[in-house]
């Protein structure tokens, strides 16, 4: 009998609460709440005198922020390296961008050190609580009270301000760069045409705050979690997704806690809060179940590799796995 996915899940080990996955080559690093960066076999203390609250990875290697407030590299070997210290103060957020670029912040100050070394900061308008660099360009966009801001860490230019009144958590910029939305705490999402127009979108009617945001390869979808749906909305015109309704797939009664797009196909993975995981076909709706529900709290991190052939998991509890999936 043939075996299933979740069969052909492979256990990884991490040292409590995961709180980011990257694949570095065929290595698995696994960020956890107790400060460290598991590489396999190997464990790397990245924080020995704090935890990781924030991570983001690229081909470089797994950048961590703690509440030691340092921000730290971790490469595919297992080397360190400190990128910015805050003096004690939390990183609340950490973005990668182009040309080795690297931006955090810790309370209203931000951040951006680009690929030479450089550091340049401001202090935001309020508490920077998202980061996201846009995919053109050495500009960063902020997640902040009010709304958002656009600010060129190049330049002596102030920051270009977005605005929408209430609390903004996250923020994602469209792979083609003319969307900018934003996560907020009244359970719904804002959005800005940043061409032609720089009009607003609105999409609420959440359950809960959708703080995990997914664009699809081709810039024309973004899955979100939040609701016991993945809930994706059409970025396929100009306008966006207003007058429109959203996809909803992978329906459970359990809320969607993270969610990610293959990283050439519309297939989206799914985690729970109560730690299942499915892999969903965009085109058809059809589900396939990779970790079944009832284990070790909430799915906190997804991450395919490179090439979608692998997919990895991480919850709230401590546990970890990967799949490689069947040819």
């Amino acid at each position: 009998m043939a075996m299933t996915l979740a069969e052909r899940v492979e256990p990884v080990a991490a040292g409590g609460h995961v709180v980011g996955l990257a694949w570095l080559g065929d290595a698995l690093a696994v960020a956890c709440g107790d400060g460290t960066v598991a590489l396999g076999e190997t464990i790397v203390q990245a924080h020995p005198d704090g935890a990781v609250l924030v991570a983001a990875a690229d081909a470089r290697g797994m950048v961590t922020g703690g509440d030691d407030g340092r921000v730290v590299l971790t490469a595919p070997d297992g080397g360190t390296t400190e990128l910015g210290d805050e003096q004690g103060r939390w990183i609340d957020a950490v973005a990668l961008g182009p040309s080795g670029s690297v931006a955090w912040s810790a309370g209203r100050r931000v951040v951006a050190r680009d690929g030479k070394g450089r550091i340049a900061a401001i202090e935001a308008a309020s508490t920077a609580r998202g980061l996201a660099f846009m995919p053109k360009g050495y500009r960063l966009a902020i997640a902040q009270y009010n709304g958002a801001a656009l600010w060129f860490p190049g330049t002596q230019a102030p920051p270009e301000t977005l605005e929408w009144k209430g609390s903004h958590l996250d923020v994602t910029v469209s792979p083609d760069g003319r969307f900018v939305v934003t996560s907020m705490q009244e359970n719904s999402l804002h959005g800005w045409r940043l061409q032609p127009d720089r009009g607003h979108m609105r999409m609420s009617g959440y359950a809960a705050k959708p703080r995990s945001l997914a664009w699809s390869h081709d810039g024309k979808w973004l899955a979100t979690s939040g609701a016991d749906a993945v809930i994706v909305w059409p970025f396929d015109s100009k306008e966006g997704p207003m007058g429109k309704k959203p996809r909803e797939v992978g329906i459970r009664p359990a809320k969607v806690t993270r969610c990610a797009f293959h990283p050439g196909s519309l297939v989206l993975a799914a985690g729970y809060e109560d730690g299942c995981v499915l892999l969903v076909r965009m085109t058809d709706g059809s589900e396939l179940l990779m970790r079944p529900a009832g284990r070790s709290g909430a799915v906190t991190a997804l991450a395919w590799d490179r090439t979608g052939a692998r997919i990895a998991f991480g919850t709230a509890g401590g546990e970890a796995g990967r799949l490689t999936l069947p040819v």
